[in-house]
C-alpha cells in the first residue's frame, strides 16, 4: 500500500511539530513560549494554520482557545522526514544513506548495534524485501 507523503516542513514548522509531539497538545501561546527565538504570536498562529492545511496537525476548541495536536504518530512523521532526507541527499538510495551512517567516525556504531542491523537485513532478505 502506497501512501502519499505530506508536504515537507520548514525548520520552524519542524520545531513546532517537535513541541506538539513532546507535549501531546498545546495552544498557540504554549507553542510560542516553547520556541527558541520565537516569532510573534500572530506568526505562530499563522504557521499552525499552515501545518493544519498541510495535514500535520488538527485543532480542538477549549472555550475560545484552539488546542493543537499532531494528526499522525511520531513514527509516521519520522518515516516521512526520512523519506525526504533520502530523496534530497541520497537520490532515494537507502544503501547510500546506510553506508554513510555506518562509515562516519562520529556515528560509530557499537557491536550490538551492528548485530541488530545485520539481523534486520537478514530478516528483510528472508521476507523478500
Amino acid at each position: 500500500m502506497s501512501r502519499s507523503l505530506p508536504p515537507p516542513l520548514s525548520r520552524r514548522e519542524r520545531q513546532m511539530m517537535d513541541i506538539l509531539y513532546q507535549r501531546g497538545r498545546a495552544t498557540a501561546a504554549e507553542v510560542q513560549a516553547s520556541l527558541p527565538d520565537p516569532p510573534t504570536y500572530s506568526a505562530v498562529r499563522g504557521l499552525l494554520r499552515v501545518l493544519e492545511t498541510k495535514g500535520h496537525i488538527r485543532h480542538d476548541t477549549d472555550g475560545s482557545r484552539y488546542v493543537y495536536a499532531p494528526v499522525a504518530p511520531r513514527s509516521d512523521a519520522a518515516r516521512s522526514a526520512l523519506a525526504q532526507v533520502l530523496r534530497t541527499f541520497f537520490g532515494g538510495s537507502v544503501e547510500d544513506a546506510v553506508s554513510t551512517l555506518v562509515t562516519e567516525a562520529e556515528m560509530r556504531l557499537t557491536d550490538e548495534e551492528l548485530d541488530r542491523l545485520s539481523d534486520l537485513i537478514e530478516k528483510a532478505r528472508k521476507e523478500g524485501r
